[in-house]
Parts: C-alpha cells; sequence; structure tokens
C-alpha cells in the first residue's frame, strides 16, 4: 500500500468480502476519499494478494472514455468474458452510477456468472439507491466511508500518537494532552480529508467553503432537483444551530416559510446525501417517554461550524458540548455498524435525558457526554436511567476526567476520552 495513503478503518471490513462473489459498493458524499479507497484495495489486491496487474481494470465513469465502455451492457459482458477465461479478474467502476440504465446494467452483469469480482462506488445515496442498490438485492455488499475519523485523523497528523492510542493501547501524560489539542482541532474543522490534510486554517476555511458550494450546485440544485436553492440552503443552517436537540418538523417549516412536506423532503435528501443523520429515541414506557421525536447530528462538525460562520477554537465556543456530542455520535455510528447494535437517545417528557442508549437484545449501555466534568457527583439524568433499566455498565465521555469509574446501584460507570469511544465496543462483548 502506497505510504502516501491513509489507510481507511473501513478498509479491513471491506477486504474481508473480496472473495465473496457478492458487488461490493461503497457509498459516501463526495470528497470523502472514495476513489483513494478503491486505489487502496486495488494496491492491496496487487501487493498484499499478489494479483497481476492485468487482471484488475480501474474505470471512472466521470472520464468519458471510461463512461463510453458502460453504455452497451452485451459488450461490456463480452469484455469482462475474453479477459476472465484464464483467471478471475477484479473490476474497479467509481462512480458507478453513472453508466447507461445503471440498476439494468449491473443486475445483468452480476447474473450473467462471470468469473469477475466488482468493487463498485458512487456519492450520492439517492442516486445509487434508485439506480443500483434495489436493483442488486441479494447481489451486493454495501460499505459508506464517512469523512474521516479521529483515528483516521491521528493518522495524518501524528502516526506515533495513532499507534499508542488504537495499537498499543496505552498513553503518557504529555501525549495525553497532545491527543487532547489535535482532538479539540478536529471537532472545530471535521475530517473531510482535504481539510485534515491542509496546512493552514485559511485553507481549511477555503476548502470547506468549496464542499459547502459544490454539495449545493451538484447534489441539491443538480441531481436532487431542488427549486429553492435559498429554503434548502436556510434549512441547513437551521438545523446545524440544533444539533442534539428534538427537531419539530412543523416548527422548522414554520421558520422557513415553507410546508412541512417540503421540510421532510429536504430532511431525507439531506440523510440520502450523508450531510446530517436523523437517531430516534429509545423507550420502554410511552406514557413517560419520548417515543418518536428524532435528534439530528451533522456527518461532519467542520461543514456544521461552517455554516453557523464559527470556527472558533473549540474552549472557547460556548456550543462546545454540543459539538462534542456530535462527534461521539459519529464515532459510535461507526464503531457499531457492523454488529446488530442500534444507537439511540433516551429522554422523559420531564426533559431528563441521556445522550446515547446502544442496544443489542436486551442488553443497554448508557452514554452520557460532558466537555469537562467539575464535579464528582454523576449526572442525575444517568442515575434515574440507571434506577430505571439497571445496566450492567454505562459510560461518561469527557475531556477532563479519565481512567477511573465507580459504582452505582450495581452498574460499573466508565469515565473516559472521546477518542477511546472503541473500548466501549470491547466492554460491551466482555
Amino acid at each position: 500500500m502506497q505510504q502516501n495513503y491513509i489507510k481507511r478503518e473501513v478498509f479491513d471490513h471491506i477486504v474481508k468480502y473480496i472473495d465473496n462473489p457478492e458487488m461490493i459498493v461503497i457509498t459516501g458524499s463526495r470528497q470523502v476519499g472514495k476513489t483513494v479507497l478503491l486505489l487502496q484495495i486495488k494496491d492491496w489486491l496487487i501487493n498484499s494478494r499478489k494479483i497481476p496487474t492485468e487482471r484488475i481494470f480501474y474505470f471512472n465513469l466521470d472520464i468519458l472514455q471510461d463512461w463510453k465502455i458502460f453504455q452497451n451492457q452485451s459488450d461490456f459482458i463480452e469484455f469482462v468474458k475474453d479477459r476472465s477465461k484464464k483467471h478471475k479478474i477484479y473490476i474497479f467502476v467509481d462512480e458507478a452510477q453513472k453508466a447507461k440504465n445503471a440498476n439494468i446494467f449491473f443486475k445483468g452483469v452480476y447474473d450473467s456468472g462471470l468469473n469477475a469480482k466488482f468493487i463498485l462506488s458512487g456519492s450520492s445515496s439517492i442516486e445509487i439507491k434508485s439506480k443500483i442498490k434495489e436493483s442488486l438485492a441479494g447481489r451486493k455488499i454495501v460499505f459508506t466511508l464517512p469523512p474521516f475519523l479521529f483515528a483516521e485523523f491521528l493518522k495524518a497528523n501524528d502516526y506515533y500518537l495513532y499507534e499508542s492510542i488504537y495499537k498499543h493501547k496505552q498513553i503518557s501524560n504529555v501525549d495525553r494532552e497532545n491527543v487532547l489539542r489535535l482532538f479539540k482541532k478536529y471537532i472545530v474543522f471535521g475530517g473531510y480529508p482535504r481539510v485534515v490534510l491542509s496546512s493552514t486554517e485559511e485553507e481549511k476555511y477555503i476548502i470547506l467553503n468549496e464542499i459547502h458550494s459544490s454539495y449545493i450546485e451538484k447534489d441539491v440544485l443538480g441531481f436532487l432537483g431542488v427549486k429553492s436553492k435559498l429554503a434548502f440552503n436556510n434549512l441547513m443552517r437551521l438545523l446545524s444551530s440544533q444539533i442534539g436537540q428534538l427537531i419539530n418538523i412543523q416548527e422548522l417549516a414554520v421558520s422557513l416559510k415553507i410546508d412541512r412536506h417540503t421540510v421532510e423532503r429536504y430532511l431525507y435528501s439531506l440523510e440520502s446525501t450523508f450531510v446530517v443523520r436523523r437517531i430516534f429515541p429509545f423507550y420502554k414506557y410511552s406514557r413517560q417517554e419520548i417515543i418518536k421525536t428524532p435528534k439530528i447530528y451533522f456527518a461532519d462538525t467542520g461543514l456544521r461550524n461552517l455554516l453557523i460562520e464559527d470556527l472558533h477554537p473549540a474552549d472557547e465556543r460556548i456550543d462546545r458540548g454540543h459539538i462534542l456530542e456530535n462527534v461521539v455520535f459519529n464515532e459510535l455510528s461507526f464503531y457499531f455498524q457492523y454488529s446488530l447494535s442500534k444507537i439511540k437517545f433516551w429522554r422523559t417528557k420531564q426533559k431528563t435525558e441521556v445522550d446515547f442508549i446502544i442496544s443489542s437484545g436486551k442488553s443497554l449501555i448508557p452514554v452520557e457526554v460532558k466537555y469537562s466534568i467539575v464535579s464528582s457527583r454523576l449526572p442525575r439524568s444517568l442515575t434515574t436511567f440507571i434506577e430505571k433499566y439497571n445496566p450492567e455498565k454505562a459510560f461518561i465521555i469527557n475531556l477532563s476526567h479519565t481512567n477511573k469509574y465507580t459504582v452505582f446501584k450495581k452498574t460499573k460507570i466508565y469515565y473516559i476520552y472521546p477518542f477511546e469511544i472503541f473500548k466501549i465496543r470491547s466492554l460491551f462483548k466482555s
């Protein structure tokens, strides 16, 4: 693998399926590194699996010459047959949804039983879903590539610190301060690869602006066909000021002076293009607990902070707790996406709330997020949940207090840093 690549955390999950017959489909927003990930997999095939380069084919359908090859299904099937008579071949297709009648095209290709493994990528999940995913039911395995997780951010900024935390699972006090400094930078500017790899804050700001403008022009006005650029952009800005809060569709409609149906359609579009994600409540007692109203988070806090026009340092921000909560949600979503666990939040009608509830079968883990802890007293919301549901373990994620745990009503409560979220997964199994 080339040294200038940042190995993505999803990489090992993907290559486990390289020998399965199903097509691999990689989705994600624009500029999160899908093309680089395809090249990583290609290099892995060559260097680790020792696949000769003549058995690997790479197509980018943004390039006219490559696009032409995918305009006739029969010709393409013959193309593959001619090159796979003696050995299995590997075919990478970037921006696969741009093939002519992509849904019919790839379904027919797969059903032809070719001696080939296909790895496809595409930017918009609406476009992928409408043109590829649904027609490939039972024929594909889908992976979503997010912006850089903090582990990937560390790989790009300080590989020694990355190895200390994620490989050796130990870190000195001096190194911990350096990690916290980098983490506070990460939650402000986010994880888009070009932003992370840029050298100055001015450059980061320019790139974030370009990502936002490109998204509006290509996805919103282009493929999604949204007629009111102003209303859509205003919704994005309004949502960016409400991360971690309950979302009321009717209130959003009134504030934006558009109808409820339009708000719902715009929200669906934002989710399907990987800009925001809704999280729904956990409940057991419907008379006492919120059961329907979701909260919302941004897939990238840098884009979110750009939208509210605030890229000030984390410690100076009044919304630092909300940003941290957003980042924790993104990290939890990744670490638990390959399990049967679900991530929700808990809120009573008396407004007692626990930020996240990780549930798997009958097992529950409450997770509370605090930017800093100034008192040894446990959050009342957390103790209320413990008294009601009796979980074995709970977590308080914060930036000031760690390497300790306490016990409340037989529940062991761990204090961890946000860059130690992987520990929740390991303890969930124990």
